[in-house]
């Protein structure tokens, strides 16, 4: 595929690897979290934990959306979608992510409930329009890069006037949860963390500027990097050599999409439609204040939680009786970067893709389902390596 291919060069690659090893200082380990569940799945599909040095130790972060949405939130989902009268609307991998007592929205479909996965947020208003009878409900979730498509389709529904669609606003902040994390280091549980290889689809929307509070507060570099294993390398490299350096900056090495101030029109679709709510509950990593965002009072009407607030209120106290996460489940040590998934006594046995006890393993940026796809086991599964010319898109 053209301008892919130059960034997956396998020759390319192991000079970029030589070159690490050469400049990386005995001794001295590198604690590099990649935040991004992409970044995590790019890494095990290329096989740069082979080609690294034994003392770049990769972190994997909060970056999968999936994974940080805390089980209340997706049994409110559930509660909005047993209603008779209510089309839930979601992505993909949502349907699959266990809920209390072990339920989730696949299974609740199959009981009779009408729930639609969307490949766009844009496809409930078509939705809507086809069945002014029903009320449809987006559950709507992701970070800066999902958050733009929502606003834009609550924007149109009210010039449209649709009284039958609304959206369950469940979209986070990228920069509070890397403070989040850095937070830990003050408590007993703490990560180290040397550097971020920051996020690349996130960034091309809210740009460079937001990392800047990082090295300021934290002396915590941070590199925006590509998906492509010449990206995640030359990222490695930049932080090494910070470090090397004493130098704490944010370097952009995306910089065929990502520039200092972002996305203009998407920044400002963002900002007519939400505003900062108060706190918001992440899994692993708890209330955080001004982590995510809410449907201003403009668009109430158009707002989930407050259409239903009487049908959620209703079935918050039932909610509550019923069993929690798995608590043999380490996903939120996972997402803060205290565990690998190796170290849950349920990877692999009996938690898999095809029966998921937990968040990190049903989604595509999960670092459980990276490590289950791509080198959960050395011994079993040959490690994937860099070839001198790869063509897959």
């Amino acid at each position: 595929m053209k301008y892919v291919d130059e960034f997956r060069d396998g020759e390319l690659a192991r000079l970029l690897a030589a070159t690490i090893a050469a400049e990386v200082q005995p001794g001295r380990t590198y604690h590099l979290m990649e935040f991004c569940g992409g970044h995590t799945h790019a890494i095990f599909r290329y096989g740069l934990p082979d080609l690294l040095p034994a003392n770049i130790r990769l972190i994997h972060g909060a970056g999968c959306p999936v994974c940080v949405l805390p089980i209340a939130r997706l049994d409110m989902a559930m509660a909005l979608a047993k209603h008779p009268d209510v089309i839930l609307c979601t992505y993909g991998d949502m349907l699959r992510v266990p809920g209390s007592g072990r339920t989730s929205l696949l299974k609740i479909r199959a009981e009779g409930n009408d729930v639609r996965m969307v490949y766009s947020p844009a496809d409930c208003i078509r939705i809507a329009q086809q069945n002014p009878d029903k009320q449809v409900v987006f559950f709507a979730i992701g970070f800066e890069t999902t958050t733009p498509p929502t606003a834009v389709v609550i924007e149109q529904a009210s010039r449209l006037q649709l009284p039958n669609l609304s959206v369950f606003c469940n979209h986070v902040l990228t920069p509070a949860a890397m403070h989040g994390i850095l937070d830990t280091r003050s408590s007993g549980e703490a990560v180290r963390i040397d550097g971020f290889i920051g996020p690349a689809y996130v960034s091309t929307v809210i740009g460079s500027d937001p990392y800047e509070p990082f090295p300021a507060q934290y002396g915590t570099p941070v590199v925006i990097a590509g998906f492509e294993p010449l990206d995640v390398l030359q990222a490695v490299l930049m932080l090494v050599r910070q470090l090397n350096d004493g130098r704490c900056e944010v370097e952009n090495e995306f910089t065929r999409a990502v520039t200092h101030s972002g996305n203009h029109k998407a920044k400002a679709v963002v900002e007519q439609v939400f505003e900062l709510r108060d706190t918001f509950e992440w899994r692993g990593l708890g209330f955080m204040p001004n982590s995510a965002l809410q449907i201003r009072e403009q668009y109430r009407a158009l707002d989930a939680e407050y259409r239903f607030a009487g049908l959620l209120q209703q079935h918050a106290d039932q909610l509550s009786r019923l069993p929690q996460d798995n608590k043999a489940c380490e996903c939120p040590q996972v997402l803060r970067g205290l565990k690998n998934p190796r170290d849950c006594k349920l990877f692999d046995n009996p938690c898999t893709p095809d029966n998921p006890l937990g968040s990190c393993m049903v989604s595509s940026e999960g670092a459980c389902a990276a490590y289950y796809q791509y080198g959960r086991v050395k011994d079993r599964i040959p490690a994937v390596t860099v070839a001198p010319t790869v063509t897959e898109a």
